[in-house]
């Protein structure tokens, strides 16, 4: 584990679901950092006692479904709704009665609808990898189905109860390596190889994951942080996300279009395919995302930005939160 673990406060708290875990370190204006898939609090290491230095009380939670938190049996437990109002009972579990949230990857979808629904808790948001998209557009099952041809999305994938579960339990630590060196810059398969996010007939995913190879940010030590939560919860909690899609879709049909306009901040990997796919969200944020303060695109970063180039997305959040309103 990392060498600031002791410094890290560990607490559960109540929410909707059951109880949160999160992790904390420093004191001031509350920033909550809402991890990605496959990941937990451990993804924002590097994050905390940088925020705690700055003058924040960083707090990394570990989402439902994930880590210490609690994992409802239903699927539809891990709908969006649900997990924004997660965020919201962290907030006000913690005595506090407004936030900044960022996010990764699924942490960046969570706390831009977190921001959306409940305005008057999160008064900024910070995006991280995955740009807002408002919803709209056709059913996102009906989506992602016509993508890929005759090979299937990750995403439709891993729809189906128990199939990507059969895949991941088996050998946790080995798929984790291979898919976080499969989304991250100096690892990932060169241009014109089979694409990762892809599962080819008759297949799965770790088919197309590279070999014995490990990204430069990612110690064995580290790596068995990750695959030791995994290992014990399993891997439906983190996959019910996904599972949910459509159900969001339907939930948030009255914010159809619907910009954030709390203070806001994006950051990418240029080689990341969240943000070569999305490149249309990416330039339309003057309308979705009036608040905007800034839009970075790191050159050279892949999809694990916060652990790929810490000290830059550092200093671009210290920056951003410093120029924030009061």
């Amino acid at each position: 584990m990392s060498r600031h673990v002791a410094e890290f406060a560990h607490r559960m708290v109540p929410s909707p679901g059951g109880r949160i875990h999160l992790v904390e370190q420093g004191t001031g204006p509350l920033v909550l950092l809402v991890h990605g898939f496959p990941e937990s609090w451990y993804s924002w290491r590097h994050q905390l006692p940088v925020l705690a230095a700055a003058g924040y009380r960083a707090v990394a939670v570990d989402v439902r479904g994930y880590g210490r938190s609690s994992k409802p049996a239903a699927t539809d437990a891990y709908r969006m709704l649900d997990l924004v109002e997660d965020n919201v009972a962290v907030v006000h579990a913690l005595g506090e009665e407004s936030a900044v949230v960022i996010g990764h990857d699924w942490g960046a979808t969570i706390a831009a609808n977190s921001a959306l629904l409940r305005p008057e808790v999160f008064r900024a948001v910070g995006l991280l990898s995955v740009p807002y998209t408002p919803r709209g557009g056709p059913r996102p099952s009906e989506l992602f189905a016509r993508m890929g041809g005759d090979e299937e999305f990750y995403v439709s994938y891993f729809q189906q109860p128990g199939r990507a579960e059969a895949e991941m339990e088996p050998d946790v630590r080995g798929w984790l390596a291979g898919f976080y060196a499969a989304l991250s810059a100096d690892t990932m398969p060169a241009p014109g190889a089979p694409d990762p996010h892809f599962v080819g007939k008759g297949g799965t995913l770790r088919d197309r994951f590279p070999v014995g190879r490990r990204p430069a940010w990612l110690s064995d030590e580290e790596l068995d942080a990750y695959a030791g939560e995994f290992e014990r919860t399993g891997m439906t909690g983190a996959l019910s996300r996904y599972r949910n899609m459509d159900r969001d879709w339907e939930d948030l049909a009255d914010f159809d279009g619907a910009p954030i306009t709390q203070p806001s901040l994006f950051i990418g990997g240029g080689m990341d395919a969240s943000t070569t796919w999305l490149a249309d969200a990416i330039k339309a944020y003057p309308v979705t995302l009036p608040g905007l303060v800034g839009s970075h695109l790191l050159d050279d970063c892949g999809h694990w930005i916060q652990q790929e180039r810490p000290a830059e997305v550092n200093r671009l959040l210290t920056d951003w939160l410093a120029a924030l309103p009061a």
